[in-house]
């Protein structure tokens, strides 16, 4: 039997600027240039994430 397996998005974890700079840093031992652009994608999302959050009161 097959798991179901549901979709995660890492930037739903990165609600800290700590953990941010973690993932980040992580990202960037890798060098490898895709993963990295990746990376920045998902803290820019996460930190949009947050603005929004603040802004409407639901953070």
């Amino acid at each position: 039997m097959a798991e179901k397996l549901t979709s995660y998005d890492p930037a739903e974890d990165l609600s800290s600027d700590e953990a941010r700079t973690c993932f980040m840093s992580a990202a960037f031992e890798t060098n490898d240039a895709t993963y990295i652009a990746h990376a920045l994608d998902v803290v820019a999302r996460a930190k949009l994430m947050e603005n929004i959050a603040e802004q409407t009161g639901l953070s």
